[in-house]
């Protein structure tokens, strides 16, 4: 049986190209076929190559969405945290692809049900890292009331409201003042952007909770829901949006199996000079 790879990369690029074509050869000379997006429904694919940023692997994750296909990520962008290699080590990744020489680590994603007023439809989305609800318009807010498992929390104008998983930590939610959240912490986040309130802190919910955000009627604007900022669903003052734990994970084919915090660390070039560490527990 032919053991099929998907190679996805930036389109853009021209370094990305180029190390497509260095994949594709590397995995031919080891009798493995890769394909590209437009072969993706032809039969089984055994591991997903991506080459580019953490949008590049958004993409990918959607092109192989319902399938049990593990990815893994070669960095070409800045920060990369989805990515499991960087660009010097692409013929390390070959090889340990033919020899199935990875973990792979199921991460949580979203799902996404915004009901409009004027509507029964339900209008259902997903995320690997974040529904945000944004205000369309730019010079205006979003009046909002946010409610954990069916029970009401807190209202506020804001600019809008990140509903985000353990991987979108540092995404879009870290950006908004959220908190990182190891990525086997079983959680959900919910972050305001720019709350006019006292209380518009982040929070932290368990994994079996249920997110709300209702747009209220008296918002002077309409709002926008983005999965991973690439899927949009649009949401009208009178809507509600429930976020809660995705049916389908994701699978990242992992080959570094080091502790998150020293991925912390390198992505964001934090300072560690001083520390000693302490003694291990006896």
């Amino acid at each position: 049986m032919s053991r099929r790879v998907l190679i996805l990369t930036h389109p853009t690029r021209p370094a990305a190209v180029h190390t497509a074509e260095s994949v594709a050869s590397g995995l031919r000379d080891r009798g493995m076929t890769p394909i590209e997006e437009s072969e993706v429904d032809d039969g089984d694919i055994e591991l997903a190559i991506v080459l580019g940023g953490d949008g590049t692997i958004l993409r990918a994750a959607e092109l192989i969405r319902g399938r049990e296909t593990p990815l893994v990520g070669i960095n070409l962008g800045h920060v990369g945290f989805l990515a499991e290699s960087e660009v010097d080590r692409v013929a390390d990744v070959v090889r340990r692809a033919a020899e199935r020489d990875y973990v792979v680590e199921e991460r949580m994603t979203l799902d996404v049900t915004v009901q409009r007023p004027d509507s029964d439809e339900l209008h259902h989305g997903w995320a690997i890292n974040e529904a945000s609800v944004e205000k369309s318009e730019r010079e205006r807010m979003i009046e909002v009331a946010i409610g954990i498992d069916g029970r009401g929390l807190s209202t506020f104008g804001c600019d809008g409201v990140v509903l985000a998983t353990p991987t979108g930590s540092t995404a879009y939610a870290f950006s908004a003042g959220g908190p990182v959240v190891w990525p086997d912490v079983e959680a959900m986040l919910l972050t305001p952007i720019s709350a006019h309130a006292l209380f518009a802190r982040p929070l932290v919910v368990g994994p079996d909770s249920r997110m709300s955000v209702e747009i209220l009627a008296r918002s002077y604007s309409s709002a926008v829901v983005w999965c991973d900022g690439r899927r949009r669903i649009d949401a009208p003052p009178g809507s509600h949006i429930d976020v809660v734990r995705g049916a389908e994970p994701v699978r990242l084919a992992r080959l570094n199996l080091a502790p998150f915090t020293d991925r912390l660390v390198g992505k964001f070039n934090l300072p560690v000079a001083g520390w000693r560490g302490g003694r291990e527990a006896p």
